[in-house]
């Protein structure tokens, strides 16, 4: 059996990679002031990140059905037997219910795999299967690992204006303008099929200092567990040097760990703004 692996692009992986890694991509479809782009496609990461900080009108959205199966048909065509879909969490989207919706159209050749990840963590899913696939696993059993592993990750996001998670919802406008006077930033987790909020921190400094003290706790908790993990950097910075400073922090706090960055995903970045930035730990899938 031939088996490919699909995602989408709230993984964080670039087309250019997804090609060298020879996996297959859709991107997520993005509006902006009524207009339709896709992410990677006709939208880079900066650009987006540039008409978020002048606050224009964006959404996010799942693939279309007709676009899935449009993708999942060539792929099958190009030489494959059978294919796993690694869309994001399904506690955060409507995607992977669509799909589960449309794979039976593929009369078993189609698996979706509920990795319950996004970002960072998303990525750490599709390297995952990657292996199992080189190992010589079957779709059904990458389905099932991914799955079985889905719990043994988390995400952490800080966000440095609180005014994106005013505008949608998930904070009051009278909690956001008391925290914009005391110089709190939010700090939210992303695990288990939900956003939370984890602490709220006074100057974007210490928010970055506890974010880092977490994750150093986090990332312990696995090994002692006795997990190899998977660590990740991403943020929607408007400048090189933020990135470049946030990056250099990581790093130092974790300087025996291969520690890659991902810019935020439109869709997260959408809801935490500009200049929002976070690490992923996921454990790794071993045979």
């Amino acid at each position: 059996m031939k088996t490919a692996i699909v995602t989408d692009s709230n993984c964080g992986i670039t087309k250019k990679e997804a090609d060298s890694l020879g996996i297959f991509m859709i991107p997520m479809p993005v509006c902006m002031n009524d207009t339709s782009y896709y992410e990677g496609v006709d939208l880079e990461q900066k650009a987006f990140f540039d008409r978020l900080a002048n606050r224009e009108k964006i959404q996010t959205s799942q693939p279309s059905p007709a676009d899935l199966m449009t993708m999942w048909a060539n792929v099958l065509k190009s030489g494959y037997d059978e294919l796993v879909y690694i869309p994001m969490s399904s506690g955060l989207s409507g995607s992977f219910h669509t799909a589960c919706q449309i794979a039976g159209e593929f009369h078993g050749r189609v698996y979706v795999a509920d990795a319950r990840r996004i970002s960072v963590t998303q990525r750490h899913a599709v390297l995952d299967a990657l292996y199992l696939v080189n190992y010589g696993r079957n779709a059904a059993t990458v389905q099932e690992q991914l799955e079985e592993n889905a719990a043994n990750s988390i995400v952490f996001v800080a966000v440095d204006d609180i005014d994106y998670l005013k505008r949608g919802g998930r904070i009051t406008p009278a909690a956001a303008a008391m925290a914009s006077i005391l110089n709190i930033k939010p700090l939210l987790t992303i695990g288990e099929n939900k956003v939370d909020a984890y602490e709220k921190v006074r100057g974007l400094k210490n928010c970055q200092r506890k974010l880092l003290k977490v994750m150093q706790e986090r990332a312990s908790h696995f090994k002692r567990q006795g997990y190899d993990i998977w660590i990740g950097t991403a943020g929607s910075f408007l400048k090189e040097a933020d990135l470049s400073a946030w990056y250099a922090q990581a790093k130092e706090a974790f300087p025996d760990d291969e520690l890659l960055y991902d810019p935020l995903t439109c869709s997260i970045s959408s809801h935490v703004g500009p200049n929002a930035f976070g690490m992923g730990l996921s454990a790794k899938i071993t045979l």
